[in-house]
């Protein structure tokens, strides 16, 4: 059980969890990624962090309904700006604490032991690192598709910063703003996240899906 338990352990995040994501140069230390080009400017919006989270995917080598975890990462704190009613800037802080996988929160035994060993040392080791973040660094209008706004940003997980792209969908409206980002995939590893199960239990894919979903209320 706990080398079928071992193989489960399918880094859900980042999240914040994205990443041209996660591309393979050196890391940088938190903060030092690339420089804002987004503007501050304008009025300020708080999320809802009880109406917000990061929808995380893992697979093992082979990716099926059957070999795979979902899960969800509260956020712990965000804000973003609003300028001429269009998106300007934002950051969203999540509580890696609590990560944890939906699939099995019926088989409340099982969800511990996965839950646990994602938050240790194998995975995320959230007792030296809370918290990890995305920091929009800009904003594009996108024609077309699905999904109107390209976002890059800076995400930080386990201290290390990646430049992260994602498509999504953003709007503001009536004093709120809703912001979906299209499913993406994240490469664990770029984080430090190296951990890999026997290769009896089946190989844990290095990629993880991502998806942020933002609610941000006006500050009144």
């Amino acid at each position: 059980m706990r080398r079928k338990l071992l193989s489960w352990g399918i880094s859900g995040f980042f999240a914040m969890t994205a990443l041209a994501a996660c591309n393979k140069d050196k890391p940088v230390v938190a903060g030092e990624g690339s420089e804002a080009a987004t503007s501050k400017d304008g009025n300020p919006f708080v999320v809802d962090t009880l109406n917000s989270r990061i929808e995380w995917k893992g697979y093992k080598v082979f990716k099926s309904e059957s070999t795979s975890h979902f899960g969800t990462i509260k956020f712990e704190s965000g804000d973003v700006t609003v300028k001429d009613g269009k998106l300007g800037s934002g950051k969203f802080v999540a509580d890696m604490a609590s990560l944890t996988s939906e699939d099995l929160k019926d088989r409340a035994a099982d969800l511990e032991k996965l839950n646990s060993h994602l938050k240790s040392g194998d995975f995320f080791e959230v007792e030296k690192f809370p918290t990890a973040s995305y920091e929009i660094t800009g904003v594009t209008p996108s024609a077309g598709g699905d999904y109107n706004t390209v976002l890059d940003g800076n995400m930080t997980v386990k201290g290390i910063s990646r430049p992260v792209q994602f498509k999504a969908n953003v709007s503001v409206k009536d004093g709120v703003v809703n912001i979906a980002t299209e499913p993406k995939d994240i490469a664990r590893e770029d984080f430090g996240i190296a951990f890999q199960a026997p290769v009896q239990n089946g190989l844990i894919k290095n990629e993880v899906t991502l998806q942020i979903n933002v609610k941000a209320l006006e500050k009144k």
